[in-house]
């Protein structure tokens, strides 16, 4: 199986095709910009086997040619909270219009399912069931998730999309929920950091994310999906303090408003009718691992 993996150079990307390689998949990664850094981190015996495209995925043409010759696709490229804030319409063409691009390319080329990154930001801050976005990022996302439902209805394309709340792990170093992650990067290297926000948030470890990713790839099904994945429900004081228990003398502190996503949410049994056994890693566990990983790693990960 040959996947295409679009925002290939970001942090879930580099997470989901380690896991793939590791399976002995072909991974074709598209992106503005070829960077292997974090692939190269994570997995640097497989790394050297990812296929390169570049390209735009607000345009059809270069979607479309990125996705020839491939099996199926996982699309993760968009921008985040912060930059859709700052310039909607961009936001729109990349995170919206881009994703209709690849459903667009995959009922060309014949393809009959569709993995994409939904968010949990669909939902507002008060309400984990009912979709009401206070972000333009949040309403994009919603929008792509009634896409994908048209195109199962009227061309047959099967779809599930994920809505993590805040991922964390290796690599995860922009966006407004990359707190957890730069927490644990400042403690591994000495340094002083503030979470920018408050509150309680679900923590949900890449790893388990890019499982979720990989399961729904070898797994036949039909209809269009919307899955959220809470992870664990944790207070940032909690998240603190299970850093500094990590790291004693670590030097991190919070300040800022709580996120705007609802911090309950409504158990969902079609997700593990759907995709049963999908692995659950102990928020201790991840931040160890994530503490670890910068230990070791000196040099940004992030594009240039």
């Amino acid at each position: 199986m040959q996947v295409l993996i679009t925002g290939g150079s970001g942090f879930l990307g580099a997470w989901i095709m380690k896991r793939l390689l590791a399976r002995g998949m072909a991974c074709v990664a598209f992106d503005l910009r070829a960077n292997a850094r974090l692939i190269e981190a994570l997995a640097p015996a497989d790394a050297a086997r990812v296929r390169w495209r570049t390209g735009d995925i607000a345009s059809a043409s270069d979607t479309a040619r990125a996705l020839d010759g491939c099996d199926t696709v996982v699309h993760l490229a968009g921008i985040l909270t912060p930059d859709c804030a700052a310039n909607p319409v961009r936001g729109a063409q990349i995170n919206l219009i881009g994703t209709l691009n690849v459903f667009e390319a995959a009922r060309a080329a014949g393809l009959r399912r569709v993995l994409y990154a939904g968010s949990a930001g669909v939902f507002g801050p008060a309400d984990g069931a009912t979709p009401l976005p206070q972000t333009h990022y949040g309403t994009f996302k919603l929008a792509c998730e009634g896409s994908a439902r048209a195109y199962w209805h009227d061309h047959g394309i099967a779809s599930i999309g994920f809505r993590p709340l805040v991922v964390y792990g290796a690599g995860r170093e922009s966006g407004s929920s990359a707190g957890p992650s730069l927490a644990c990067r400042a403690a591994a290297r000495g340094e002083r950091y503030t979470i920018p926000f408050s509150g309680s948030t679900g923590l949900v470890y890449a790893d388990d994310v890019a499982a979720a990713y990989e399961a729904a790839l070898l797994r036949e099904f039909d209809g269009a999906h919307a899955f959220t994945l809470a992870g664990d429900m944790t207070p940032v004081g909690t998240l603190i303090e299970r850093i500094e228990a990590i790291m004693p003398g670590a030097q991190i502190d919070a300040s800022g408003p709580p996120l705007p996503i609802a911090t309950a949410f409504p158990h969902d049994p079609a997700l593990a009718y759907l995709l049963p056994s999908l692995p659950h890693t102990s928020l201790e566990h991840g931040l160890r691992e994530t503490v670890a990983f910068y230990q070791q790693t000196r040099h940004s990960l992030q594009p240039s």
